[in-house]
């Protein structure tokens, strides 16, 4: 038996320039899975990370690595540290605050942040 995967008519978007309000929709909440990133493609070309934590809290950071350049901050191990949310890059392991994008293994690196809703 095959069971259908769970669908929801919500959408997840995320604001791409607040002086315009502009909100942009990514994808289906459904398409986030709990401690799991996924990668989506904006209109100006850049990749963004999006993340869904355990108890249903939504972010969304760039998805370029600073210290590699690669786009894989969507495919890193996600935890916390002293009650933060983080991402860790799977190439070099350089720790990302979800919610600041500060680097917490070199505080002058930063990555994007972007603001989620749920619509």
């Amino acid at each position: 038996m095959t069971l259908a995967p769970e669908t929801t008519d919500l959408k997840i978007q995320l604001q791409l320039n607040e002086a315009e309000d502009a909100w942009f929709t990514v994808c289906d909440l459904s398409t986030l899975l709990p401690g799991r990133g996924v990668a989506a493609l904006l209109p100006d070309g850049h990749q963004v990370a999006l993340f869904r934590d355990r108890v249903g809290t939504l972010y969304a950071i760039d998805n370029r690595d600073p210290f590699s350049g690669a786009a894989v901050l969507s495919r890193g191990l996600t935890g916390t540290h002293q009650g933060r949310p983080f991402v860790a890059s799977p190439l070099l392991k350089q720790r990302f605050d979800l919610q600041t994008g500060v680097c917490l293994d070199d505080d002058a690196v930063r990555v994007a942040t972007y603001e989620v809703r749920v619509s």
